[in-house]
């Protein structure tokens, strides 16, 4: 596996705080021309050192004001296998973590309210087969949201 150097880490530090900026603007700011940035993108993709890209939804604004986090307990651990496709059908559901301790899954989603969250806990997520037992976790504010340190 190639390894980045230290233009990379600079191009990743740039994107990485505005996906948007055009690459004529890093390569600017790095002193090197724009297809040399995008070739240097391009080879981070292929090397999974990028992952994804897109734009980030305001859940609020759209009309899901509570971001719960979930622990969800299973009967055997090895149930995973068979209750994330289950979780994976309830769209409010935006990330999940098979975890350590005292849950076997931990579950982030978007609820419209209190009454949608219960709803969505008691009619979708207990019935799924192998849940024994969740426990619920409101977020009241995000107080960091950012990237993994480019050094």
């Amino acid at each position: 596996m190639q390894k980045i150097d230290k233009l990379d880490k600079k191009i990743l530090e740039i994107i990485s705080q505005n996906a948007r900026i055009p690459f004529k603007d890093v390569a600017l700011e790095c002193g090197v021309s724009r297809a040399a940035i995008h070739q240097r993108v391009q080879r981070m993709i292929e090397m999974e050192v990028i992952v994804g890209s897109g734009y980030f939804i305001n859940p609020k604004v759209l009309g899901y004001n509570t971001c719960t986090y979930i622990g969800v307990k299973l009967e055997r651990g090895a149930m995973y296998k068979t209750v994330i496709p289950e979780l994976e059908k309830i769209p409010e559901i935006v990330e999940s973590h098979f975890t350590t301790g005292p849950y076997t899954i931990l579950v982030k989603l978007y609820a419209r309210d209190n009454e949608h969250l219960m709803d969505l806990l008691n009619n979708k997520i207990q019935d799924i087969p192998g849940v024994v037992a969740t426990e619920t976790m409101i977020s009241l504010s995000k107080g960091i949201k950012r990237q993994i340190p480019i050094s």
